[in-house]
């Protein structure tokens, strides 16, 4: 892998966590802003702690070792950090149970955005899925099927991983409903700091977990991994602390993270299946697609500033 490879990598990682963060980077700012200072530092210490090293270091170690029983935990982490050719083409060989299960993963959190999740509609067809929301656990149960078959005919541990995934998905999008009504409930009665603290990090964990899956699609390279995604998370927190509001006014954000989660999703699945997508080219439909939402955003903030001078 070349140099111009490595720093593209990087910055597609980059890109992609902090564009997929950026709900969560809105919904740390409100409780932040009810939190006591000291405490609020004590937060952002030990976020940055747990989600830099913590979550990031430790998760990618796990999906390994799933995706590679045979090298054992110890293996798996030697390996998710080895240069060794060895033991990289061993995770390259393995490299299709962890793929389909990312993906299954990623497709099931795109099309529950889609389907039941609210939205301003912007592209054809998402009226369509928005009107037809209680199709949604069929449509996805279909996907899994055919993914399912798939695997079952070339490995049969990739059909175990996309269950699995989808398992995870929905254990998953229980603690995010969870933390959205305890962060609407938050406005009505009292909690202490240190339990604002540990819903933040129950938060951020479950947030860390897409950034870390979708990074798979980038590179199989843990280094690589820790050090976007990482930046990423830096920068999210910046945007936490500083620029939450400006952040706010972008409202297609959310559109473009989903639509990238779609393709990177898709990309994996691909990949997992035998066709070798070229590794330039989830960073650069990272860039292609949060730059069209970034544009779309301030095409709406523009229309807003001069409805809003008329008036």
């Amino acid at each position: 892998m070349d140099l111009f490879t490595i720093i593209l990598i990087i910055i597609g990682l980059v890109f992609f966590e902090v564009i997929n963060s950026v709900d969560n980077a809105i919904i740390n700012a409100d409780v932040l802003s009810t939190m006591d200072k000291k405490y609020r530092k004590w937060f952002l210490f030990m976020g940055m702690f747990f989600a830099v090293f913590v979550i990031r270091g430790f998760l990618p170690w796990i999906i390994i070792w799933f995706s590679s029983p045979s090298v054992g935990p110890l293996g798996a982490f030697q390996a998710s950090l080895s240069s060794n050719p060895l033991v990289l083409q061993q995770i390259e060989d393995s490299s299709p149970v962890l793929l389909v299960g990312a993906a299954t993963f990623l497709l099931f959190l795109f099309f529950h955005w889609l389907f039941l999740e609210p939205k301003k509609i912007f592209l054809p067809g998402e009226r369509f899925f928005q009107s037809n929301f209680f199709m949604f656990y069929a449509f996805v149960s279909v996907i899994l099927s055919f993914i399912v078959w798939l695997g079952i005919r070339k490995n049969s541990l990739m059909a175990l991983s996309a269950v699995i995934e989808a398992t995870a998905f929905y254990a998953v999008e229980a603690v995010r409903s969870y933390a959205e009504e305890k962060s609407r409930a938050m406005n009505k009665k009292k909690m202490s700091n240190i339990g604002k603290i540990i819903y933040l990090e129950v938060l951020d964990s479950s947030f860390s977990i897409d950034g870390v899956v979708g990074a798979f699609a980038f590179t199989l390279s843990v280094p690589l991994i820790l050090i976007g995604n990482g930046i990423g998370a830096l920068v999210v927190r910046h945007l936490t602390i500083k620029n939450v509001e400006i952040i706010k006014k972008y409202k297609y954000l959310k559109k473009g993270a989903m639509y990238t989660i779609f393709v990177i999703g898709f990309i994996m699945i691909l990949n997992s299946f035998g066709a070798s997508v070229p590794l330039w080219i989830p960073p650069l439909m990272t860039f292609v697609i949060v730059g069209a939402s970034v544009y779309a955003s301030r095409r709406e903030i523009g229309k807003l500033k001069i409805d809003h001078e008329k008036n």
